[in-house]
């Protein structure tokens, strides 16, 4: 190859090199078998029962999902994360929950079954003992004030992802809107996510956390 060419062919080779690393550089990353402990903040996500049972729990005929159990914002889960990227399935040496201790978490998770991934994914990374890590995420759930107008709805609605989030604000008057963001997921209402300190103080949430949904009408199901 000529002296030239092989310029040019060098060139076009740093440019897709230096592009891909851009390109992975914008992606949230997660990092499995992180130091347990290591971490900045908590991402607290609170689930909408009625579209998970939707979407997912009715298939698997959840107990969750019953109509007698009367959910409606359940604990998805409390997330140690970093300002960008976070942790997952760290190792670690404390001793993994009890039957019994998951069990107890089913009254604000739903199952379980969730009590237990969750452990397992996030808590592993928070540096607590499972019985700490179910305490501060119980100790979470109450911190933040659920909305009473979604468990009044009689029949289904569709409304604007930003509804959501404007309620959570107005019940909670400590939140900014940079501390509180809406997931949605076909076309429904998913999650609400609030940014907590390790002290489960609001604080702003991180680049790959805060972005919100912006569906103008996101279907939302009543409670059971």
């Amino acid at each position: 190859m000529r002296l030239p060419k092989l310029r040019r062919a060098t060139r076009q080779l740093c440019g897709l090199i230096a592009a891909g690393l851009l390109a992975v550089s914008t992606v949230p990353a997660r990092a499995d078998g992180e130091k347990s402990g290591v971490f900045d903040y908590y991402v607290m996500a609170l689930s909408w029962s009625p579209t998970w049972c939707a979407l997912e729990g009715d298939a698997r005929q959840s107990p969750q999902c019953d109509k007698a159990a009367d959910f409606g914002w359940v604990l998805h889960g409390v997330w140690p994360q970093f300002h960008r990227g976070w942790p997952a399935y760290c190792p670690t040496v404390e001793r993994h929950p009890s039957r019994q201790m998951t069990a107890e978490m089913a009254d604000i998770m739903g199952t379980p079954g969730l009590a237990w991934h969750q452990w397992k994914k996030h808590g592993t990374c928070s540096g607590l003992s499972a019985r700490g890590y179910y305490d501060l995420s119980r100790e979470a759930y109450a911190s933040v004030t659920r909305p009473e107008v979604f468990r009044k709805l009689e029949k289904s609605v569709k409304l604007p992802a930003s509804v959501v989030e404007e309620a959570f604000l107005k019940a909670n008057p400590a939140f900014e809107p940079d501390m509180v963001t809406v997931t949605c997921k076909s076309g429904r209402i998913q999650e609400v996510r609030v940014c907590l300190s390790k002290d489960l103080d609001p604080v702003p949430c991180g680049q790959d956390v805060v972005r919100d949904c912006q569906m103008k009408d996101a279907l939302l199901d009543p409670v059971r």
